[in-house]
């Protein structure tokens, strides 16, 4: 799995992508005068911006941990999807205004054609840097690029439907299709912004793994129950492209501490095994003893069973309570 700091290449990308995607559809909405390809080129303004936020945090994402930072950095990607989706949300109200003004003032629109075809040469530019960050964020779980990706792919198909709204005035003369299909687009993304902010919120908030990764932990952890082990509070939580997983270890009382402790090693090694960059911590426990249950709460739980019975199992391997 690639370190944080060896993706800022990607936005370094994006950032390009923006320049240019922004300069070619500033230059169709001048020649046409059409709100819709305002509305594009606004959000590609948000495009930069969100690419020199992404650039920012994932120097910072990539900082090793510290005295001050023990679990490191790389929940400052959270912040950055947060912003860009804060970005899409400005970037909708203010194409909305544009677009309702026009809508009670249509203008006719100028050399449709040209305008055209610069709008359709930046979706290009757009689509195939979208492509790129989204597999990049996927293969190295970067929440950053995912939501710049995401991002610049709702760009594509905003300048889709402004496309086709330009080419529909251009066909009907009807001029007011124009701030329509710009409205339509700020509500599109809109939905986008919303998406991404609370993705973000969840990172913040130590939102735990993905269903299917607490899956494969399960089922990583299954051959040692079928085997008599039992395990209670599975925890896990997720911050950037770092995993944390925690979870009580339950074992026969007669086994001594270093057959427990090799036993638990091979568990966290097993789980950082399906995992990528993730940190375990176990905490290794006596079936035989009833406190071992006092600490069950609302965190995942595993075995053979859970809560009250393993409980009465205990107290009545323990015998009466000598404590």
């Amino acid at each position: 799995m690639q370190a944080p700091g060896s993706l800022t290449r990607f936005a370094w990308l994006s950032i390009g992508a923006a320049i240019a995607t922004m300069a070619l559809k500033s230059g169709a909405y001048l020649v046409t005068g059409s709100v819709g390809l305002l509305s594009d080129a606004v959000e590609s303004l948000v495009n930069l911006a969100g690419a020199v936020m992404a650039l920012a945090m994932l120097g910072i994402a990539a900082r090793p941990a510290d005295d001050e930072h023990a679990y490191g950095h790389t929940k400052a990607e959270y912040f950055s999807s947060g912003v860009e989706g804060t970005l899409i949300l400005v970037a909708a109200a203010g194409i909305a205004v544009a677009a309702g003004r026009r809508l009670f003032a249509p203008q006719p629109l100028e050399s449709i054609g040209t305008g055209l075809l610069v709008s359709t040469a930046a979706s290009l530019v757009n689509l195939v840097v979208a492509v790129v960050l989204l597999r990049a964020g996927r293969r190295y779980r970067s929440v950053t690029l995912e939501a710049n990706a995401r991002h610049l792919m709702t760009d594509v198909w905003t300048s889709v439907a402004v496309l086709v709204g330009v080419a529909g005035v251009k066909l009907t003369g009807w001029n007011w299709l124009d701030p329509i299909v710009a409205l339509a687009v700020a509500v599109n993304i809109v939905f986008t912004g919303l998406r991404i902010v609370k993705t973000s919120i969840h990172g913040l908030m130590d939102a735990a793994l993905p269903p299917e990764e607490l899956e494969s932990v399960v089922r990583v952890l299954q051959p040692y129950v079928d085997d008599g082990i039992e395990y209670h509070e599975l925890r896990t939580r997720r911050a950037g492209v770092l995993r944390f997983v925690s979870l009580h270890v339950l074992v026969p009382g007669d086994w001594s501490v270093d057959r427990g402790h090799r036993l638990v090693d091979r568990v966290e090694a097993d789980i950082r095994g399906v995992l990528d960059h993730a940190t375990v911590s176990t905490h290794l426990e006596s079936l035989n003893d009833p406190a071992s249950w006092d600490d069950v709460g609302t965190a995942y739980r595993g075995g053979r069973s859970s809560g009250a019975a393993p409980a009465a199992r205990a107290r009545e391997a323990a015998g009466p309570d000598t404590r």
